[in-house]
């Protein structure tokens, strides 16, 4: 008697078969370990100062060297990969929350659906950077008044990044939805009265969960970079408060002195960016019935 798979298995199998997924699950395992026990493993304050010791290259006391104040890169990196991971995961959140909610609201409900697409249309119109920009200048102090320079930053980074990414996600959503609101299961529900709340969180959000799922891969490599392109531009995080972008911007001067301070923090965005990104794929991939079935 054949063995039954559940549709988990298979989508497990089918993503176990991408190669490019597997190595990109690996390594961001390995950069989320990294950077949460490396503290415990390197437990030099990334704030100490040397400055007998500055501008060294790689030793023993320092694998990675050290800047121009003599700070521990390697400890830098730790404590910025721990900030970037905890902007890019949170602020996918956010724009998932907002972007799945308009996505439903406007498939599911006819009268919403213009609204919140022409609302969704404006959004996409914006140009993003000068934007961010913007926002970042005029709440910047305010925040960090309220809540002092580091929480203050990080709630406003995560603030500005969630709610200048969700309309991708809302579109994807929203087209899923259409196709969804139109079949058996949901039209039998709707004629035995079943309240439209219910419906939506029975039978249309558990059918939607996988592109939501591979957006919010997407979404973390993008809050990442982003985060660290306002922090390359002196718009982000404090100066004493290291975070990958923040270390680039650092580094620029230096680069002639020690390259360095400049390859470390770049070559650690572009492995935790790809690696999402191969997951990304991976999950689309596992995902989709027309191709888990081949």
């Amino acid at each position: 008697m054949p063995r039954h798979r559940s549709q988990w298995s298979d989508v497990w199998r089918q993503f176990a078969s991408h190669r490019g997924a597997l190595a990109g699950m690996a390594v961001f395992l390995f950069i989320i370990l990294l950077f949460t026990l490396g503290a415990f493993l390197h437990d030099v304050d990334p704030q100490k100062l040397d400055i007998r010791a500055k501008n060294q290259l790689m030793s023993w006391e320092h694998p990675l060297g050290t800047d121009n104040l003599g700070r521990d890169m390697l400890a830098q990196i730790i404590a910025g990969g721990q900030v970037s991971l905890a902007v890019g995961v949170t602020a996918m959140l956010l724009s998932l929350l907002v972007g799945t909610l308009i996505g439903v609201l406007s498939g599911y409900f006819r009268r919403l659906d213009g609204p919140l697409m022409r609302f969704t249309d404006l959004f996409l119109a914006l140009p993003l950077l000068p934007l961010l920009l913007v926002i970042i200048m005029l709440f910047r102090d305010v925040l960090r008044s309220a809540f002092g320079p580091e929480s203050g930053i990080f709630i406003l980074i995560v603030f500005v990044i969630g709610i200048t990414s969700w309309m991708q996600t809302a579109r994807i959503v929203r087209g899923d939805v259409l196709a969804l609101k139109e079949r058996e299961f949901v039209l039998a529900a709707k004629s035995i009265g079943t309240p439209s709340r219910r419906i939506i969180l029975r039978h249309i959000l558990p059918n939607v969960l996988s592109p939501i799922m591979v957006s919010a891969t997407l979404g973390v490599a993008n809050a990442i970079i982003t985060e660290s392109a306002l922090s390359f531009l002196g718009l982000g995080f404090p100066s004493d408060f290291p975070t990958w972008g923040r270390l680039l911007y650092d580094g620029a001067n230096f680069m002639t002195l020690t390259p360095d301070r400049v390859i470390w923090p770049g070559l650690a965005i572009s492995l935790t960016v790809l690696s999402v990104n191969y997951i990304g794929d991976g999950l689309r991939d596992a995902l989709d019935p027309r191709i888990r079935g081949r």
